[in-house]
Protein backbone atom coordinates (compact mmCIF):
# COMPACT_ATOMS: atom_id res chain seq x y z
CA UNK A 1 0.00 0.00 0.00
CA UNK A 2 1.19 3.50 -0.80
CA UNK A 3 -0.51 5.06 2.22
CA UNK A 4 -0.03 4.06 5.87
CA UNK A 5 -3.33 3.81 7.72
CA UNK A 6 -1.82 1.73 10.55
CA UNK A 7 0.13 4.63 12.00
CA UNK A 8 -1.44 5.95 15.21
CA UNK A 9 -1.59 9.75 15.40
CA UNK A 10 -1.91 11.21 18.89
CA UNK A 11 -4.87 13.60 18.73
CA UNK A 12 -4.99 14.46 22.43
CA UNK A 13 -4.30 18.05 23.46
CA UNK A 14 -5.06 19.37 19.96
CA UNK A 15 -8.43 21.00 20.78
CA UNK A 16 -10.00 17.92 19.21
CA UNK A 17 -13.71 17.49 19.87
CA UNK A 18 -13.57 13.72 19.54
CA UNK A 19 -10.51 13.22 21.74
CA UNK A 20 -11.44 15.66 24.50
CA UNK A 21 -11.75 12.71 26.89
CA UNK A 22 -10.06 11.25 29.93
CA UNK A 23 -6.46 9.96 29.67
CA UNK A 24 -7.52 6.29 29.73
CA UNK A 25 -10.59 6.66 27.56
CA UNK A 26 -10.90 5.54 23.93
CA UNK A 27 -13.35 7.64 21.88
CA UNK A 28 -15.10 5.75 19.08
CA UNK A 29 -18.17 7.93 18.83
CA UNK A 30 -18.28 11.11 16.71
CA UNK A 31 -17.93 10.48 12.96
CA UNK A 32 -14.48 11.67 12.09
CA UNK A 33 -11.49 9.48 11.28
CA UNK A 34 -8.25 9.05 13.18
CA UNK A 35 -6.18 9.21 9.99
CA UNK A 36 -4.33 12.28 8.70
CA UNK A 37 -5.75 13.78 5.55
CA UNK A 38 -4.33 12.62 2.22
CA UNK A 39 -0.72 13.76 1.75
CA UNK A 40 -1.73 15.49 -1.48
CA UNK A 41 -4.14 17.70 0.46
CA UNK A 42 -1.55 18.48 3.13
CA UNK A 43 1.01 19.46 0.50
CA UNK A 44 -1.44 21.76 -1.29
CA UNK A 45 -2.32 23.44 2.00
CA UNK A 46 1.36 23.92 2.90
CA UNK A 47 1.89 25.58 -0.46
CA UNK A 48 -1.08 27.85 0.14
CA UNK A 49 0.16 28.58 3.67
CA UNK A 50 3.60 29.53 2.36
CA UNK A 51 2.00 32.19 0.18
CA UNK A 52 1.39 34.06 3.41
CA UNK A 53 -1.61 36.20 2.46
CA UNK A 54 -5.06 35.04 3.57
CA UNK A 55 -7.57 37.59 2.44
CA UNK A 56 -11.16 37.05 1.36
CA UNK A 57 -11.49 34.03 -0.90
CA UNK A 58 -13.45 33.53 -4.08
CA UNK A 59 -14.57 30.38 -5.88
CA UNK A 60 -12.39 29.73 -8.93
CA UNK A 61 -13.58 27.70 -11.88
CA UNK A 62 -11.33 24.90 -10.60
CA UNK A 63 -13.62 24.47 -7.59
CA UNK A 64 -16.66 23.88 -9.77
CA UNK A 65 -14.68 21.72 -12.16
CA UNK A 66 -13.38 19.50 -9.36
CA UNK A 67 -16.89 18.72 -8.13
CA UNK A 68 -18.28 18.20 -11.63
CA UNK A 69 -15.49 15.87 -12.71
CA UNK A 70 -15.55 13.84 -9.49
CA UNK A 71 -19.31 13.19 -9.62
CA UNK A 72 -19.22 12.34 -13.31
CA UNK A 73 -16.27 9.94 -13.10
CA UNK A 74 -16.91 8.48 -9.65
CA UNK A 75 -20.69 8.38 -9.57
CA UNK A 76 -21.81 8.60 -13.19
CA UNK A 77 -23.80 11.77 -12.60
CA UNK A 78 -23.37 14.82 -14.80
CA UNK A 79 -24.05 18.08 -12.99
CA UNK A 80 -24.00 21.61 -14.32
CA UNK A 81 -21.81 24.38 -12.95
CA UNK A 82 -24.78 26.61 -12.13
CA UNK A 83 -26.27 23.95 -9.85
CA UNK A 84 -23.42 24.22 -7.34
CA UNK A 85 -23.53 26.56 -4.34
CA UNK A 86 -20.70 26.77 -1.82
CA UNK A 87 -21.62 26.40 1.86
CA UNK A 88 -19.46 26.14 4.98
CA UNK A 89 -20.94 22.76 5.90
CA UNK A 90 -23.81 20.35 5.42
CA UNK A 91 -25.43 21.22 8.74
CA UNK A 92 -25.34 24.99 8.13
CA UNK A 93 -26.84 24.22 4.71
CA UNK A 94 -29.64 22.11 6.19
CA UNK A 95 -30.51 24.70 8.82
CA UNK A 96 -30.54 27.47 6.24
CA UNK A 97 -32.70 25.43 3.84
CA UNK A 98 -35.16 24.64 6.64
CA UNK A 99 -35.48 28.31 7.54
CA UNK A 100 -35.90 29.41 3.93
CA UNK A 101 -38.20 26.69 2.57
CA UNK A 102 -40.48 26.03 5.55
CA UNK A 103 -42.37 28.13 8.08
CA UNK A 104 -42.37 27.83 11.89
CA UNK A 105 -44.40 24.88 13.20
CA UNK A 106 -44.36 23.09 9.84
CA UNK A 107 -43.10 19.52 9.78
CA UNK A 108 -39.91 18.11 8.30
CA UNK A 109 -39.92 14.37 7.67
CA UNK A 110 -36.94 12.16 8.46
CA UNK A 111 -36.59 8.37 8.33
CA UNK A 112 -35.36 7.12 11.68
CA UNK A 113 -33.05 6.01 13.13
CA UNK A 114 -31.00 8.76 11.50
CA UNK A 115 -28.20 11.25 12.12
CA UNK A 116 -29.07 13.06 15.33
CA UNK A 117 -28.19 16.59 14.22
CA UNK A 118 -31.05 16.54 11.71
CA UNK A 119 -33.29 16.96 14.74
CA UNK A 120 -31.22 19.89 15.99
CA UNK A 121 -31.52 21.67 12.65
CA UNK A 122 -35.27 21.06 12.57
CA UNK A 123 -36.27 21.73 16.16
CA UNK A 124 -33.85 24.57 16.94
CA UNK A 125 -35.49 26.44 14.07
CA UNK A 126 -39.01 26.01 15.42
CA UNK A 127 -40.10 23.21 13.11
CA UNK A 128 -41.43 19.77 14.02
CA UNK A 129 -39.51 16.59 13.25
CA UNK A 130 -41.89 14.02 11.78
CA UNK A 131 -40.44 10.52 12.12
CA UNK A 132 -40.97 7.81 9.57
CA UNK A 133 -39.72 4.88 11.61
CA UNK A 134 -37.91 2.43 9.36
CA UNK A 135 -38.98 -1.17 9.87
CA UNK A 136 -36.27 -3.37 11.41
CA UNK A 137 -36.68 -6.92 10.21
CA UNK A 138 -34.25 -9.84 9.86
CA UNK A 139 -31.32 -7.66 10.83
CA UNK A 140 -32.00 -4.92 8.27
CA UNK A 141 -34.18 -1.83 7.79
CA UNK A 142 -36.75 -1.09 5.13
CA UNK A 143 -39.35 1.57 4.37
CA UNK A 144 -43.03 1.15 5.22
CA UNK A 145 -44.23 2.60 1.92
CA UNK A 146 -47.90 2.78 2.81
CA UNK A 147 -47.13 4.63 6.03
CA UNK A 148 -44.66 6.94 4.25
CA UNK A 149 -47.30 8.08 1.77
CA UNK A 150 -49.79 8.67 4.57
CA UNK A 151 -47.26 10.93 6.27
CA UNK A 152 -46.26 12.81 3.11
CA UNK A 153 -49.94 13.52 2.42
CA UNK A 154 -50.05 15.64 5.57
CA UNK A 155 -50.20 19.26 4.29
CA UNK A 156 -48.04 20.34 7.24
CA UNK A 157 -45.08 18.41 5.86
CA UNK A 158 -43.15 20.73 3.56
CA UNK A 159 -39.73 19.13 3.48
CA UNK A 160 -38.06 15.73 3.74
CA UNK A 161 -34.43 15.20 4.71
CA UNK A 162 -33.02 12.01 3.19
CA UNK A 163 -29.77 10.46 4.42
CA UNK A 164 -28.07 8.79 1.43
CA UNK A 165 -26.15 6.61 2.27
CA UNK A 166 -27.95 6.12 5.55
CA UNK A 167 -26.32 7.03 8.85
CA UNK A 168 -26.16 5.17 11.25
CA UNK A 169 -27.20 1.96 9.45
CA UNK A 170 -24.83 2.20 6.48
CA UNK A 171 -27.50 1.33 3.91
CA UNK A 172 -27.23 2.39 0.28
CA UNK A 173 -30.64 3.29 -1.09
CA UNK A 174 -31.37 1.65 -4.45
CA UNK A 175 -32.39 3.57 -7.55
CA UNK A 176 -35.91 2.10 -7.29
CA UNK A 177 -36.23 3.20 -3.65
CA UNK A 178 -35.02 6.71 -4.42
CA UNK A 179 -37.30 6.98 -7.42
CA UNK A 180 -40.24 5.91 -5.29
CA UNK A 181 -39.37 8.44 -2.60
CA UNK A 182 -39.04 11.19 -5.19
CA UNK A 183 -42.35 10.27 -6.80
CA UNK A 184 -44.25 10.28 -3.53
CA UNK A 185 -42.72 13.61 -2.49
CA UNK A 186 -43.56 15.17 -5.84
CA UNK A 187 -47.12 13.85 -5.62
CA UNK A 188 -47.59 15.54 -2.24
CA UNK A 189 -45.57 18.72 -2.97
CA UNK A 190 -42.75 17.92 -0.55
CA UNK A 191 -39.20 19.12 -1.26
CA UNK A 192 -36.36 16.62 -0.70
CA UNK A 193 -32.94 17.52 0.69
CA UNK A 194 -30.57 14.58 0.32
CA UNK A 195 -27.60 14.57 2.71
CA UNK A 196 -24.95 12.67 0.74
CA UNK A 197 -21.90 13.48 2.83
CA UNK A 198 -20.98 9.79 3.27
CA UNK A 199 -21.43 8.96 -0.42
CA UNK A 200 -17.76 8.28 -1.23
CA UNK A 201 -17.29 5.97 1.75
CA UNK A 202 -18.96 2.93 0.22
CA UNK A 203 -17.50 -0.54 0.60
CA UNK A 204 -15.17 -1.65 -2.22
CA UNK A 205 -17.23 -2.80 -5.18
CA UNK A 206 -20.27 -0.84 -4.03
CA UNK A 207 -21.45 2.55 -5.25
CA UNK A 208 -24.19 4.90 -4.17
CA UNK A 209 -26.93 6.40 -6.34
CA UNK A 210 -27.14 10.22 -6.22
CA UNK A 211 -30.75 11.19 -5.54
CA UNK A 212 -30.65 13.85 -8.25
CA UNK A 213 -29.44 11.32 -10.84
CA UNK A 214 -32.56 9.17 -10.59
CA UNK A 215 -35.15 11.13 -12.57
CA UNK A 216 -36.24 14.53 -13.79
CA UNK A 217 -38.84 14.45 -11.01
CA UNK A 218 -36.11 14.13 -8.37
CA UNK A 219 -34.18 17.01 -9.92
CA UNK A 220 -37.31 19.17 -9.96
CA UNK A 221 -38.18 18.74 -6.29
CA UNK A 222 -34.78 17.89 -4.86
CA UNK A 223 -31.36 19.10 -3.85
CA UNK A 224 -28.27 17.43 -2.39
CA UNK A 225 -25.69 18.41 0.19
CA UNK A 226 -22.25 17.07 -0.69
CA UNK A 227 -18.74 17.59 0.67
CA UNK A 228 -15.22 16.18 0.77
CA UNK A 229 -15.13 16.51 4.56
CA UNK A 230 -16.13 13.01 5.73
CA UNK A 231 -14.37 11.36 2.82
CA UNK A 232 -10.99 13.00 3.36
CA UNK A 233 -11.24 13.77 7.10
CA UNK A 234 -11.19 17.55 6.73
CA UNK A 235 -14.41 18.50 8.54
CA UNK A 236 -12.63 21.22 10.48
CA UNK A 237 -11.95 23.13 7.25
CA UNK A 238 -15.68 23.81 6.76
CA UNK A 239 -16.18 23.19 3.06
CA UNK A 240 -19.27 21.80 1.32
CA UNK A 241 -21.61 22.34 -1.59
CA UNK A 242 -25.35 22.30 -2.23
CA UNK A 243 -26.51 20.96 -5.59
CA UNK A 244 -29.81 22.49 -6.72
CA UNK A 245 -30.85 21.79 -10.33
CA UNK A 246 -34.18 23.67 -10.29
CA UNK A 247 -33.62 27.42 -10.84
CA UNK A 248 -36.49 28.57 -8.61
CA UNK A 249 -35.39 26.38 -5.70
CA UNK A 250 -31.78 27.37 -6.27
CA UNK A 251 -32.66 31.06 -6.02
CA UNK A 252 -34.31 30.50 -2.65
CA UNK A 253 -31.45 28.39 -1.32
CA UNK A 254 -28.86 30.90 -2.50
CA UNK A 255 -30.72 33.71 -0.78
CA UNK A 256 -30.95 31.63 2.40
CA UNK A 257 -27.27 30.77 2.72
CA UNK A 258 -26.25 34.34 1.84
CA UNK A 259 -28.61 35.81 4.41
CA UNK A 260 -27.25 33.37 6.99
CA UNK A 261 -23.65 34.27 6.02
CA UNK A 262 -22.60 30.66 5.36
CA UNK A 263 -21.90 31.05 1.63
CA UNK A 264 -18.35 32.47 1.79
CA UNK A 265 -15.31 30.15 1.64
CA UNK A 266 -12.01 30.51 3.43
CA UNK A 267 -8.81 30.02 1.44
CA UNK A 268 -8.09 26.56 2.85
CA UNK A 269 -11.65 25.36 2.23
CA UNK A 270 -11.19 26.04 -1.47
CA UNK A 271 -7.69 24.58 -1.70
CA UNK A 272 -8.58 21.41 0.20
CA UNK A 273 -11.75 20.70 -1.79
CA UNK A 274 -10.08 21.16 -5.16
CA UNK A 275 -7.12 18.99 -4.20
CA UNK A 276 -9.30 16.27 -2.69
CA UNK A 277 -11.40 15.90 -5.80
CA UNK A 278 -8.54 16.18 -8.29
CA UNK A 279 -5.75 14.25 -6.53
CA UNK A 280 -7.36 12.27 -3.71
CA UNK A 281 -8.71 9.28 -5.62
CA UNK A 282 -5.86 6.80 -4.98
CA UNK A 283 -5.78 7.65 -1.26
CA UNK A 284 -9.54 7.15 -1.03
CA UNK A 285 -9.43 3.79 -2.81
CA UNK A 286 -6.89 2.48 -0.30
CA UNK A 287 -8.84 3.99 2.59
CA UNK A 288 -12.06 2.25 1.53
CA UNK A 289 -10.27 -1.09 1.52
CA UNK A 290 -8.84 -0.44 4.97
CA UNK A 291 -12.21 0.60 6.40
CA UNK A 292 -13.87 -2.46 4.87
CA UNK A 293 -11.36 -4.75 6.57
CA UNK A 294 -11.88 -2.94 9.88
CA UNK A 295 -15.64 -3.37 9.68
CA UNK A 296 -15.34 -7.04 8.71
CA UNK A 297 -12.92 -7.66 11.56
CA UNK A 298 -15.27 -5.97 14.03
CA UNK A 299 -18.26 -8.02 12.90
CA UNK A 300 -16.29 -11.26 13.07
CA UNK A 301 -14.98 -10.41 16.53
CA UNK A 302 -18.42 -9.51 17.84
CA UNK A 303 -20.03 -12.62 16.36
CA UNK A 304 -17.38 -14.87 17.87
CA UNK A 305 -16.70 -13.20 21.21
CA UNK A 306 -19.76 -11.11 22.11
CA UNK A 307 -22.75 -13.19 20.93
CA UNK A 308 -25.23 -11.01 22.84
CA UNK A 309 -24.45 -8.16 20.44
CA UNK A 310 -25.20 -8.00 16.71
CA UNK A 311 -23.46 -5.65 14.27
CA UNK A 312 -25.72 -5.00 11.30
CA UNK A 313 -24.31 -5.59 7.82
CA UNK A 314 -23.73 -2.35 5.97
CA UNK A 315 -22.64 -1.17 2.54
CA UNK A 316 -21.25 2.26 3.32
CA UNK A 317 -19.76 4.54 6.00
CA UNK A 318 -17.20 3.53 8.60
CA UNK A 319 -19.84 3.23 11.32
CA UNK A 320 -21.04 0.08 13.07
CA UNK A 321 -24.70 0.02 14.15
CA UNK A 322 -24.83 -2.58 16.89
CA UNK A 323 -27.93 -4.14 18.41
CA UNK A 324 -27.52 -4.65 22.17
CA UNK A 325 -31.16 -5.43 23.03
CA UNK A 326 -30.27 -8.92 24.28
CA UNK A 327 -28.44 -7.44 27.26
CA UNK A 328 -29.84 -3.92 27.59
CA UNK A 329 -33.38 -2.59 27.24
CA UNK A 330 -31.93 0.91 26.92
CA UNK A 331 -28.59 1.31 25.17
CA UNK A 332 -28.04 4.64 26.94
CA UNK A 333 -27.44 2.84 30.23
CA UNK A 334 -25.20 0.31 28.52
CA UNK A 335 -23.11 2.98 26.78
CA UNK A 336 -22.63 4.94 29.98
CA UNK A 337 -21.63 1.74 31.77
CA UNK A 338 -19.13 0.97 29.00
CA UNK A 339 -17.49 4.36 29.33
CA UNK A 340 -17.35 4.27 33.10
CA UNK A 341 -16.07 0.71 33.41
CA UNK A 342 -13.82 0.33 30.33
CA UNK A 343 -13.21 3.85 29.00
CA UNK A 344 -14.79 2.96 25.64
CA UNK A 345 -16.85 5.92 24.42
CA UNK A 346 -19.48 5.05 21.81
CA UNK A 347 -22.67 6.82 20.68
CA UNK A 348 -25.95 6.09 22.44
CA UNK A 349 -28.55 4.93 19.93
CA UNK A 350 -31.50 6.82 21.41
CA UNK A 351 -30.27 10.13 19.97
CA UNK A 352 -30.95 8.76 16.48
CA UNK A 353 -34.58 8.15 17.52
CA UNK A 354 -36.67 5.43 15.89
CA UNK A 355 -35.72 2.16 17.57
CA UNK A 356 -32.35 3.56 18.59
CA UNK A 357 -32.70 2.57 22.24
CA UNK A 358 -31.84 -0.97 21.16
CA UNK A 359 -28.59 0.08 19.46
CA UNK A 360 -25.35 1.97 19.77
CA UNK A 361 -23.03 3.37 17.10
CA UNK A 362 -19.31 2.63 17.01
CA UNK A 363 -16.77 4.35 14.76
CA UNK A 364 -14.31 1.97 13.08
CA UNK A 365 -12.33 4.64 11.20
CA UNK A 366 -9.08 4.29 13.08
CA UNK A 367 -5.78 2.42 12.89
CA UNK A 368 -6.35 -1.27 13.45
CA UNK A 369 -4.46 -1.16 16.75
CA UNK A 370 -7.11 1.16 18.18
CA UNK A 371 -9.92 -0.93 16.73
CA UNK A 372 -8.60 -4.05 18.47
CA UNK A 373 -8.35 -2.12 21.73
CA UNK A 374 -11.92 -0.92 21.34
CA UNK A 375 -13.28 -4.39 20.61
CA UNK A 376 -11.52 -5.85 23.65
CA UNK A 377 -12.99 -3.10 25.83
CA UNK A 378 -16.41 -3.77 24.31
CA UNK A 379 -16.14 -7.47 25.13
CA UNK A 380 -15.10 -6.77 28.72
CA UNK A 381 -17.84 -4.20 29.15
CA UNK A 382 -20.57 -6.42 27.70
CA UNK A 383 -19.59 -9.29 29.97
CA UNK A 384 -19.48 -7.05 33.04
CA UNK A 385 -22.84 -5.46 32.18
CA UNK A 386 -24.49 -8.82 31.72
CA UNK A 387 -23.11 -10.11 35.02
CA UNK A 388 -23.67 -7.01 37.12
CA UNK A 389 -25.82 -7.29 40.22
Amino acid sequence: MKYDFDKVTDRRNTACYKWNVGPEELPMWVADMDFPAAPEILEAMRKRLDHGVFGYADLPDEWHGAYLHWWETRHGFTMEKDWLLFCTGVLPALSSIIRKLTTPAEKVLVMTPVYNHFFSSIENNGRIAEEHRLVYEDGRYHVDWERLEEQLADPQIALMILCNPQNPGGMIWTKDELERIGGLCAKHHVIVVSDEIHCDLTDPGRSYVPFLSVSETCRKIGMACIAPTKTFNIAGLQTAAIVVPDPALRHKVRRGINTDEVAEPNVFAVTAAITAYTQGGPWLDELRGYLDENKKQARRYIEKNIPNLYALPSEATYLLWINCSRIAEDSTKFCRFLRKETGLYVSEGAQYRGDGKKFFRMNAACPNELLRDGLQRLKAGAEAYKNRR
